[in-house]
């Protein structure tokens, strides 16, 4: 049985992002990496640190392996394409990013010769280089934007997109990227999603025309 993509849900979700990105990019235009990345590492209070500090994990790339196993048992590998596509695609972005078109980039602690300016968290271990892009917040928006097209809940758009935000946010306020991180994170994760509906979309088609063949 064909399962159709939520398309429409999906643009809503790009198109509620990119904004985001842009504001980021426009942020650090204008100001600067240091003074855009300072302006948001505030020091929110204890409360605040161990949120964002827990929160940063709804980033981290080993949540596709619940994932993949979660479309494999209940979506009956219905979707298997688009997610390994999407997994594909953002992961060798990002890791081209990160150590063969900008390697090395610093980090905020690099980056800043003051750090008495960083906003630091207690037991986090910040990293110094490989800053661009955000990995964390690639995986969140495409995590968001594949929940998108694979659910018909609406509830999903303004969670999703929020939880995606806030992982993008816990990157700068926990020091470890730039708001140019974040941005660029988003459009990965647009990128990848999308460049991988096509694969789904071919998928759906050739399993329809068998399921048509044995039906005939």
């Amino acid at each position: 049985m064909q399962k159709s993509l939520n398309t429409r849900s999906f643009i809503i979700g790009c198109l509620i992002s990119l904004p985001v990105a842009a504001y980021l990019f426009y942020l650090t235009y204008s100001l600067g990496m240091k003074d855009a990345f300072l302006k948001l590492n505030g020091d929110g209070g204890y409360a605040a640190d161990q949120f964002f500090r827990f929160f940063t994990y709804f980033g981290d790339a080993i949540l596709w392996i619940p994932m993949l196993a979660y479309i494999i048992w209940k979506k009956r590998k219905l979707y298997l394409a688009l997610a390994t596509g999407s997994f594909t695609i953002v992961t060798i972005l990002v890791q081209v990013c990160k150590y063969f078109i900008v390697p090395d980039e610093p980090r905020p602690t690099t980056f800043i010769t003051d750090g008495s300016l960083i906003h630091l968290v207690k037991g986090v271990d910040v990293h110094s280089i490989s800053s661009f892009p955000s990995g964390h917040t690639a995986t969140a928006f495409t995590f968001f934007l594949m929940l998108c097209l694979m659910t018909k809940k609406s509830w999903w758009l303004p969670v999703g997109f929020v939880t995606a935000c806030l992982v993008g946010y816990s990157r700068i306020y926990l020091a470890q990227h730039f708001p140019l991180d974040v941005a660029a994170g988003i459009i990965v994760g647009i990128i990848g999603v999308s460049l991988s509906i096509p694969f789904q979309q071919w998928i759906d088609k050739r399993n329809l025309k068998v399921s048509e063949k044995v039906k005939a």
